[in-house]
């Protein structure tokens, strides 16, 4: 009797998910272009003058959310006067991607290296924001000729200690994992999105809406739930291996960070990166959290529109 119940309840949250998903696509529709990469099809929004002077600006965003956790507080407002470019990583947001396991940041480089070079897009600053970090760091040594210049925004950097968090551990668990995904993870992050993304914010407050007019309940749905969590569970290992390089990288680089972000420790990822690029500068903002772009935006704004007239200099320079 007692089976036949968990079964029933089982079926009764799998059906409420798959309803949920539904409306949860409706509500936030896709709004990019759609490019087929190598395992993935990948969601790309393409703002701003296509003339603008110096490279595009290439945004990508961290774990748990999509592009637009990129555009609305820096994208639109950078898109009057450049080029931008706004990805959602694979498998979030509107991406999509083959295989789970293709989860690391050299993996989703490649991929995202790629989606650039069928847009016609050369060299390109790079704003990553949080598990993008890695990401950008890594691109900056695969790919040195497309990365003219990396904004890294609390970024992650270097293996940690601790985990990330048991439920993305038992997600990861073969046969548990989707199971849970498909049936309690909506119903029940419908409830606790709200307070998560009001714990990323601290010590700054939630702004009124942000998790709707984000998209971020996308993240709910069984395939981004999955694939997040592999994400995140690979992502140590996948930094202990590239962080030896990272000396290599001769991109100019600015990282911004906050002196209180409890997600991501300035001390263990933002200044060692710093100390180590060659060409690197440290921006640490008093009293400031994980989500800095929303704490700082003209702060972040004006670094990259300084990096991209220095670049713009340096060309003019080379050609007189």
């Amino acid at each position: 009797m007692i089976f036949v119940v968990v079964v029933a309840v089982l079926a009764i949250l799998a059906l409420i998910t798959q309803a949920g998903v539904v409306a949860l696509q409706r509500a936030h529709p896709a709004q990019g272009r759609m490019v087929e990469v190598e395992g993935a099809v990948l969601n790309v929004v393409d703002i701003g003058p296509r003339d603008a002077a110096g490279p595009p600006v290439v945004m990508l965003h961290g774990a748990s959310s999509n592009l637009e956790i990129m555009r609305q507080p820096l994208g639109n407002r950078l898109a009057e006067h450049h080029r931008v470019i706004l990805i959602d990583r694979p498998g979030h947001g509107w991406s999509t991607r083959a295989d789970q396991d293709d989860s690391t940041p050299a993996v989703q480089g490649r991929m995202i290296e790629d989606a650039l070079g069928k847009l016609g897009i050369n060299r390109a600053i790079f704003v990553v924001h949080s598990w993008s970090g890695a990401l950008g760091a890594r691109m900056a040594l695969d790919y040195p000729a497309r990365v003219a210049g990396l904004v890294m925004l609390a970024p992650v950097a270097y293996p940690w200690p601790g985990g990330v968090g048991w439920y993305n551990k038992a997600v990861n668990t073969p046969v548990l994992g989707p199971l849970l995904a498909h049936t309690i993870t909506l119903p029940l992050g419908y409830f606790l999105a709200e307070p998560g993304a009001r714990g990323v914010f601290l010590p700054q407050t939630l702004p009124d809406n942000f998790v709707r007019n984000t998209a971020t309940p996308l993240l709910l749905r069984p395939r981004e739930f999955l694939a997040n969590a592999r994400d995140l569970v690979t992502l140590k290992e996948a930094v202990r291996e590239q962080a030896p390089r990272y000396a290599e990288i001769r991109a100019p680089v600015v990282v911004i960070t906050g002196d209180v972000d409890k997600t991501v420790s300035p001390n263990i990822h933002s200044r060692p990166f710093a100390a180590t690029v060659p060409d690197a500068r440290l921006i640490v903002l008093p009293d400031v959290g994980h989500m800095v772009q929303q704490a700082a935006p003209e702060l972040v704004i004006a670094e990259i529109g300084a990096m991209i007239g220095r670049i713009v200099h340096k060309k003019a320079a080379t050609a007189d």
